[in-house]
């Protein structure tokens, strides 16, 4: 039995031309993930994002394969139908002629081509009549949204083909009343109005067809500020003048094309993935309110990153819809020998394309591009022009009518086209992890047995999903068969990568790939690319930037605008900048051969990132000590944050950054590196990330040895202690806590011995043992009152007031709290006050009093919020719907134990599992008691 799939319409299997029902929506939505890439593997992960839009549930790849096992029944009825199971994935394997969207195609290809007009006017009929109602009708999925587009406009298209070729069979009569209809609907469309005006004269018309061109006319300078085109004007004046040539001529069923150039080059077999861009591509064919200008498209990528493959493989598969062909050259804006091609010579070459003999053309380059522009003047052709340099290079090449298209690949993004030719920009990243497996192992297929996956992932993870960079690994694997390929995964990884993927070939090697881009940049903008090779984290700031280099941030932001236009950086977010490993590896060798002030370099970001993150941890946590920042050296940009939120804000945006700063520390970078390390502890202990916090302060133990900083070094070991004991691994916490407190003895400190007894009594009240737990917090007070430290005696106050909750005395927890509430408030420590408010709620809880509980625990609860402490906010939450519970509100005390539990998922497992349990149980309706309480630092 036959298998047809319907999607012009509502979406319908049909099996021996009976309808088969798909399943439930989200089912029916699995087989259009994989409809839409017939015969191609779909990756789990992919189908996932489209299926649930981007909001997967935990289990989705579980629902997922049961999703496809029941549709792998429902089209196997069918026999000539299948899916299949693919490494990382799933193939729908069918005819594509079975599928309504691809007929549809393929049948609008075949009119096209055919010089027979009665012939192509029945394959226009049979592919439109396949439409019945809007492409996917009744789906709602924003993936679906640019195929769905693609599809109309290929729709609207193919009406217009056909129309002009019933018009030149001389069907005026018939059509009148559809492209009446269809102008009223698209006034905007040129192409269409002068089909109807067309229509009107040949039906004896004339004056309402001048009356068309003028509402036409009104309706662009209105809507869109320009006149009609030239095409649309020159029949406006045949009509004025009855022209004869506006006349039906009479054909022998045949058209009479002259040749057409296909200078298109053979598609690359490394394409992979890319279907997003494809359908962007498919989407412009017919725009919609199309002005004078041709379509242009500028495809744009660092280099290797596939942009000639992609434009090849869309201008091939899309050749039918371009009848009078398709134009393609290589501009050499990056070739190897430096010689961009004259845009004289490109002309010249598609002249001779056209037709055009020799002794016929121009010598002028305006007189060239004047008989150009004439020659695709009415013409659907294909302009693909690859590897422009910039945007003067191609101004000459694009023609000037609508009907045409013109594709081109750059490694810039030639803005001013936009600006010039309302060009649509492209740009072309690199692969994700999945489609570059595909690609390397799609290469590698037949050339070797399976190669190992986790070879494979070393592979993958070391080309940084460059396709240029995974097909050299291939090609030296198929002229290298007896290398394992574990060998080639080790020199990727080894100091120089970039040396595995030399070819002795300019045009493929990879180091000299990029130096064709490197080469085009202003000196210093060539000075800021190699520094930012030095950069140890995945993303940058323009303030890091600035500083890496010497310069201010306004100097800094036009090199790196000029460096993301060349495609050599990507811009992951406003004002951050990546650079991929495989081009961080070429800046660095640039950085040894050029720059012998690369360690001062380092030391400027150094200290940009411990300036600010300590100017933002004095906003976040005053009462944390920290060292007195040094003054900026020159070429340093500090940029504090303005308020508590902007400061976790910044942590948030460089938290990787600061993290790999510190594991790349030296000796010359020792002490900004000691003051990041000690200023990011509140903000990795707020958001729950203490496997990380306990890392950081390991990582710089080494470099507090070697400045010999005995009180950095205290700091350092009582956060680590601390962290231990927040993740449960008590014997570790003790003996740094006992390492610290030994060096604040001996430096006669009684803040840091202070602060090391609130510590050790968090410990041991986390372990239960509440009256040692107390002990310790007494003789903390005592050394904050002799040091005359205020803010930390508060601190403490709530601490001995939460200890007297947990041993029973709720008016002594009052009492505490009480003279500590109004005295942080007094010194601004929103975060003791939020601790406070927490110990307060619950000691009127504890005595009955629910109502004004909540009331404090309310307050607390916006405070954490405001400051980011996601555990902090869980506690409270935990509280709050206890108060809540009490007082029989059910539904809101269930409300706020849930969120409680949405406030820790994104924190350490570990330090979590008791509150998380407890919060569970709550939202299970058992009423539990003795919440764990997690002090300040």
């Amino acid at each position: 039995m036959g298998v047809e799939f319907r999607v012009l319409g509502d979406v319908e299997l049909l099996v021996g031309g009976r309808r088969v029902d798909v399943g439930h929506a989200r089912q029916r939505n699995v087989l259009l993930a994989l409809l839409i890439d017939i015969n191609r593997v779909v990756p789990a992960d992919q189908i996932v994002e489209r299926v649930w839009a981007g909001r997967p549930p935990q289990r989705a790849r579980g629902a997922l394969y049961n999703y496809v096992s029941r549709l792998r029944r429902i089209v196997a009825e069918g026999q000539d139908a299948s899916i299949v199971r693919a490494t990382g994935g799933y193939v729908l394997s069918v005819d594509p002629l079975a599928v309504d969207l691809y007929l549809f195609d393929d049948l609008i290809g075949r009119a096209r081509a055919t010089q027979d007009v009665d012939a192509a006017a029945g394959l226009f009929a049979q592919a439109l009549e396949l439409w019945r109602g809007d492409a996917f009708a009744a789906v709602d999925l924003p993936w679906l949204n640019s195929v769905r587009d693609a599809a109309a406009a290929r729709r609207v298209a193919a009406e217009l083909d056909r129309d002009d070729l019933e018009l030149r069979r001389g069907r005026h009569h018939d059509l009148l009343p559809r492209l009446s209809a269809h102008a009223t609907l698209r006034p905007l469309d040129e192409r269409l109005a002068g089909q109807l005006m067309l229509a009107l004269y040949r039906c004896g018309r004339q004056a309402d067809a001048l009356e068309h061109y003028q509402r036409t006319r009104s309706h662009l300078i209105g809507e869109l500020g320009i006149d009609p085109g030239p095409s649309l004007r020159e029949l406006h004046q045949q009509i004025l003048a009855a022209s004869p040539v506006l006349d039906v001529v009479p054909h022998d069923g045949r058209r009479h094309a002259p040749a057409v150039p296909q200078q298109l080059p053979a598609p690359s077999p490394s394409l992979t993935g890319r279907g997003e861009q494809l359908a962007r591509l498919d989407a412009i064919l017919v725009p919609e309110g199309t002005g004078p200008e041709a379509d242009v498209v500028v495809i744009s990528g660092t280099a290797g990153v596939g942009k000639t493959a992609l434009a090849v493989q869309w201008a091939r598969r899309v050749s039918a819809a371009f009848p009078d062909g398709q134009l393609y050259v290589n501009l050499r804006g990056f070739a190897p020998g430096g010689d961009a091609m004259d845009p004289a010579a490109a002309v010249r070459g598609f002249l001779r394309a056209l037709g055009v003999p020799e002794d016929g053309v121009p010598v002028s380059l305006d007189a060239m591009v004047g008989l150009y522009r004439g020659l695709l003047a009415g013409k659907r052709v294909l302009v693909l022009l690859d590897n422009a340099r910039d945007s003067e290079q191609v101004r000459s090449l694009l023609p000037g009518m609508t009907g045409c298209v013109t594709v081109i690949t750059s490694r810039t993004q030639l803005a001013g086209l936009a600006v010039t030719h309302q060009a649509r920009s492209l740009p072309l990243g690199l692969l994700s992890p999945g489609d570059a497996r595909e690609l390397l192992i799609g290469r590698l297929a037949g050339e070797r047995p399976a190669p190992d996956p986790e070879v494979v992932t070393r592979i993958v993870d070391r080309c940084a999903g460059l396709p240029l960079a995974l097909v050299i690994v291939a090609a030296r694997a198929a002229y290298q068969p007896h290398l394992p390929l574990a060998l080639l995964a080790d020199e990727l990884h080894e100091a120089q990568p970039l040396d595995a993927l030399q070819t002795g070939d300019p045009v493929t090697d990879a180091r000299a790939v990029f130096s064709w881009s490197y080469r085009a940049l202003s000196p210093d903008s060539a000075r800021l690319f190699r520094l930012l090779a030095l950069h140890p984290g995945p993303d940058i700031g323009e303030g890091a930037a600035a500083s890496l280099a010497g310069i201010s941030p306004a100097a800094v932001r036009p090199l790196l605008a000029s460096l993301s236009r060349a495609n050599l950086l990507t811009v992951t977010a406003p004002g951050r900048y990546g650079l991929h490993d495989l081009l961080r590896a070429y800046g660095l060798e640039l950085v040894a051969a050029f720059d012998a002030d690369r360690h001062r370099a380092e030391r400027r970001l150094m200290e940009h990132y411990a300036g600010t993150a300590t100017a933002a941890v004095r906003l976040l946590d005053p009462g944390r000590p920290s060292p007195p920042a040094d003054p900026p050296s020159a070429g340093v940009t500090v940029l504090p944050p303005a308020d508590q939120p902007a400061a976790l804000a910044w942590f948030a945006a460089e938290d990787a950054n600061l993290q790999a700063a510190i594991a790349a520390t030296h000796p010359g970078t020792d002490r900004q590196a000691s003051q990041l390390a000690s200023a990011m502890t509140t903000y990795l202990d707020w958001i729950g990330h203490w496997h990380d916090l306990v890392n950081t302060q390991l990582a710089i133990l080494p470099a507090l040895d070697r400045l010999a900083d005995r009180p950095a070094t205290a700091n350092a070991h009582r956060d680590i202690g601390r962290t231990y004991a927040q993740l449960g691994r008590y014997a570790e916490a003790a003996t740094h806590l006992g390492r610290a407190l030994e060096s604040y003895r001996d430096l006669a400190d009684p803040v840091g011995q202070g602060r090391c007894h609130h510590s050790l009594g968090w410990m041991h009240q986390a372990q239960g043992d509440y009256r040692t737990a107390l002990g310790h917090s007494e003789l903390a007070l005592e050394l904050f009152r002799t040091a005359g430290n205020r803010l930390w005696q508060a601190r403490e106050l709530d601490a001995i007031g939460w200890l007297s909750l947990q041993l029973g005395e709720p008016d002594a927890a009052l009492d505490g709290c009480g003279q500590a509430l109004p005295l942080l408030r007094e010194l601004g420590d929103r975060h003791g006050e939020a601790g406070t408010l927490d110990t307060l709620g619950l000691a009127h809880h504890r005595r009955g009093e629910h109502e004004e509980a909540i009331g404090h625990l309310d307050r607390a609860l916006q405070i954490y919020h405001e400051l980011g402490d996601r555990y902090s906010q869980a506690q409270v939450g935990l509280n709050l719907g206890d108060c809540h519970a009490a007082c029989g509100r059910a539904e809101l005390a269930s409300r706020c134990w849930h969120a409680a539990l949405e406030s820790l998922r994104t924190l350490d497992q570990a330090g979590t599992e008791n509150l998380r349990g407890r919060l569970a149980e709550r939202c299970r309706d058992v009423a539990l008691t003795n919440p764990h309480r997690h002090a300040g630092r």
